[in-house]
């Protein structure tokens, strides 16, 4: 036993290291929202599903990041839907002709996902992204308001990523 109390408190202080990595340059209120969201998502129901949020970058074919529940933001991945057996959410024409919603104006809403990644890689020239295919079979909204995606200091400005994708260039 002496040995199993050994383990659990390095693996606590190697945790409380590694969220002290994680919140570097946040303020202390910052630091308490990314442990917050950390708890939320860990208690997520498990099951065959993923969670996107929707990531729009004008004149791009990229949908936006796809998480397993229960893993963070951080493992998510950013991906181009194939819509051959479902529409994207909202699919809307870019240019709306009655002045009403436009492609991309569900930027940053949260969404419960089913369907499988192809293993396919697309290129999005616009983007000059290399991204995975994720070929969507059902959608329902999780969150029309869920706040920041990675850290509670980024700023959206509609032009490009808030990080790099890693395995994402051409």
């Amino acid at each position: 036993m002496p040995r199993r109390a050994f383990f659990s408190v390095l693996f606590c202080l190697l945790s409380l290291l590694i969220t002290g990595c994680e919140t570097t340059g946040l303020s202390p209120q910052q630091a308490m929202a990314v442990e917050a969201r950390h708890r939320q998502i860990a208690m997520e129901p498990r099951g065959d599903y993923y969670i996107g949020r929707r990531y729009y970058i004008d004149h791009t074919h990229l949908w936006g990041y796809l998480r397993r529940p229960g893993e963070g933001w951080e493992s998510s991945k950013l991906v181009i839907m194939n819509e051959r057996y479902q529409k994207i959410p909202y699919r809307l024409p870019e240019q709306p002709t009655d002045g009403g919603y436009a492609y991309g104006d569900d930027h940053n809403t949260e969404y419960n996902i089913w369907g499988r990644y192809t293993g396919r890689k697309v290129f999005d020239p616009n983007s000059n992204l290399v991204l995975p295919e994720f070929e969507l079979r059902r959608w329902e909204i999780r969150n029309e308001s869920p706040g920041w995606l990675f850290k509670p200091n980024e700023r959206y400005n509609g032009s490009q990523l808030l990080r790099a994708e890693p395995g994402s260039t051409p």
